[in-house]
């Protein structure tokens, strides 16, 4: 079993090392403090340029197709400089890679290209709820068949990127009936659709650049186009995603930790 790192993964820790250190790491005391965001945006669309907003992404969408390994040493470098910067890395990874394994052809191609290149600042992934942490399979957002479209209600807790995220990954109960688990289906939703309000902030310990935000869900309609993967098949989609995301947040744990 071969252990040691390709030429790949050493570029790409060597530069977002050097990315972390020249461009970022000044400016993680500015935004402890709670100032600094225009800036903050720049650095993300900056890491976007680099390719570390779509690591695990196919390059037909703008993504470096670099691997799990990568991603990981990416976001331990970049959680070293600055934990805001590094949080909202590991998060719009994982909306990515989301995107990419259940995503229809249409909608892969509509939204990674724009969270690969920058021109969305980063993506969120809209799960928790009050009472549906540790077990999404008890969140109460409800979606409704009404027409051709489904309308959304219900709130979402702790929401990394929420302010700034140009897309959102969105689960809501399609089937109340169905056993628990079963009912629940994935959606793609546009910041600025009408019903998606951003709520309000989150105080935190720490991470503070990086905001964490309320999202509610006010009749909230989006085309039945927006589905992503089949209905009532999104809770198996959200654990099986998960994973990822808890390799970006052990990395970004290690960075943390290096830079202690």
């Amino acid at each position: 079993m071969q252990f040691s790192l390709s030429e790949e993964e050493y570029l790409i820790q060597d530069t977002a090392r050097k990315l972390a250190e020249d461009k970022i790491a000044p400016l993680a005391e500015t935004l402890d403090r709670g100032d600094g965001r225009e800036a903050f945006l720049a650095n993300l669309k900056m890491l976007a340029e680099n390719g570390y907003m779509g690591l695990n992404v196919s390059a037909d969408h703008g993504g470096t197709e670099a691997g799990t390994v990568a991603f990981a040493l990416a976001v331990e470098e970049i959680g070293r400089a600055c934990a805001a910067t590094g949080v909202t890395v590991s998060v719009s990874n994982m909306v990515a890679e989301v995107i990419q394994a259940v995503g229809s052809n249409e909608q892969r191609a509509a939204y990674l290209p724009k969270l690969t290149d920058g021109t969305y600042s980063a993506g969120a992934f809209c799960l928790t709820e009050a009472g549906a942490g540790s077990d999404p399979s008890a969140m109460k957002t409800r979606a409704v068949l009404d027409g051709n479209h489904y309308v959304l209600n219900g709130t979402k807790l702790y929401i990394t990127s929420a302010e700034y995220a140009g897309v959102f990954v969105v689960w809501a109960v399609t089937d109340p009936d169905a056993p628990k688990g079963k009912g629940i289906t994935c959606f793609l939703v546009e910041a600025g659709t009408p019903g998606l309000v951003i709520g309000k902030a989150e105080k935190k310990m720490g991470q503070t650049g990086s905001a964490t935000n309320e999202v509610v869900f006010q009749d909230c309609r989006v085309p039945a186009s927006a589905v992503m993967g089949k209905e009532n098949d999104g809770f198996r989609i959200a654990v099986g995603e998960l994973a990822g995301g808890r390799i970006g947040i052990a990395a970004l744990a290690l960075g943390i930790a290096r830079a202690a």
